[in-house]
């Protein structure tokens, strides 16, 4: 199986001349009479380019991929077998690849949905491997203009996987030239202009579409229906993150014991993408400072040094939930006013910081504003002082 990605297109390998790029209209797809399919395709894609990962420690615990995600490609499972987690989701697209198998046809489309760093793209990718495809990857922000997306649709072959991420970000024009390929496979171009315009449709061989977003409820009806399977990804559990990190101090050629691995998995917010980082800088303390190895102790005290607490909270997470206990009686405080104290923008608070604060329970949203919850005042220690204002 090969994965053919169009995310770095535009850098151009060390020691080859740049290519020239043409400027292309905004405006819908057109063709000429004379005009042939294999002049809509996209530039030649590029194969992933692997970099140093992130090292700050507000990085580490954000569950975006970065763009210079380390070593990320090596540590993705190949198969559905190798894929760690997901039980459900696994027995449910093993179902279906079998089917698919013993009628020899291509999957129906597929529709993921979840947090980031659950592994989407790396389910996709898997999908393809099973059924023996081509894995085609692009984002929906790279899908510009019609031109954008037919350059993929014309040179995918009987049962190719085509992957796109952040689906939900489709332009609206490139959005409407899916329905009939992804339904009757076929492409519908417009030849000429003005007056003698005339509509043609190019065949199209049969694909499987995957969709990847976190946000489902951003899709639009007439996109979403015509996924044949829509599955979402949940958290996951403490002990399939041990062994995530297992399996990645085994390809990483680390040393590590499953107290340590534990000791990760505690801080990594159920969260694969953030479980890996974790394991990369704990893995360079444990050569700096130590002899390699990564015991509990070890993992304790560098995630200590990169500020993530045991419950995963970091620097910042601390900070907002601090604020409220001293400077507000535990709340309710509003949004702005937590930006204008903690000086995060406001949708930095709301949607990147929150969320997780929610989920293990230790904020609230009401009416009023945010409330501190008493699962987060013993865990900052506050649980021998006096009653706050809150509940006074």
């Amino acid at each position: 199986m090969a994965i053919i990605s169009s995310r770095d297109a535009d850098h151009p390998q060390q020691g080859t001349q740049p290519r020239k790029v043409r400027k292309e209209s905004k405006e819908p797809l057109e063709a000429t009479p004379d005009s042939q399919p294999q002049n809509l395709a996209a530039p030649d894609p590029l194969l992933l380019r692997v970099e140093n990962a992130p090292k700050t420690g507000e990085d580490l615990l954000q569950p975006q991929a970065h763009p210079a995600e380390g070593q990320e490609e090596s540590l993705r499972p190949r198969t559905l077998a190798e894929y760690i987690g997901q039980t459900e989701l696994k027995e449910v697209l093993a179902i279906v690849i079998a089917a698919a198998r013993s009628r020899q046809e291509p999957l129906d489309h597929l529709l993921f949905y979840g947090p980031p760093g659950l592994g989407k793209t790396t389910v996709a990718a898997a999908l393809a491997a099973e059924m023996g495809s081509q894995f085609y990857m692009t984002t929906a922000p790279a899908l510009e203009s019609p031109r954008d997306i037919a350059g993929y649709l014309v040179r995918l072959k009987r049962g190719d996987v085509l992957f796109i991420d952040e689906i939900h970000r489709l332009p609206k024009v490139t959005e409407e030239l899916l329905y009939p390929a992804m339904e009757d496979f076929r492409l519908d171009i417009t030849i000429g202009k003005g007056r003698s315009a005339r509509m043609t449709s190019l065949p199209l061989e049969r694909f499987t579409l995957v969709g990847a977003t976190t946000r489902v409820g951003a899709l639009t009806s007439p996109l979403r229906d015509r996924f044949g399977q829509v599955q979402r990804l949940r958290f996951y559990e403490p002990d399939e993150l041990v062994q995530i990190v297992m399996r990645t101090a085994r390809l990483l050629n680390t040393s590590i014991d499953p107290e340590g691995a534990a000791e990760i998995a505690q801080r990594s917010r159920g969260t694969p993408r953030i479980a890996n980082r974790l394991f990369k800088r704990v893995r360079d303390y444990a050569q700096v400072r130590g002899d390699g190895h990564i015991s509990q102790a070890v993992a304790a005290a560098a995630l200590e040094l990169f500020h993530v607490d045991p419950m995963g909270l970091d620097w910042t997470d601390r900070k907002l939930l601090t604020m409220l206990v001293e400077q507000f009686g535990g709340g309710p405080v509003g949004l702005d006013t937590m930006a204008a104290v903690t000086g995060e923008d406001p949708q930095t608070i709301e949607e990147v910081y929150e969320p997780y604060l929610l989920q293990i329970g230790y904020l609230q949203r009401t009416a009023r504003g945010r409330v501190i919850t008493p699962a987060a005042l013993r865990h900052l220690g506050y649980e021998a002082q006096s009653p706050l204002p809150l509940w006074s």
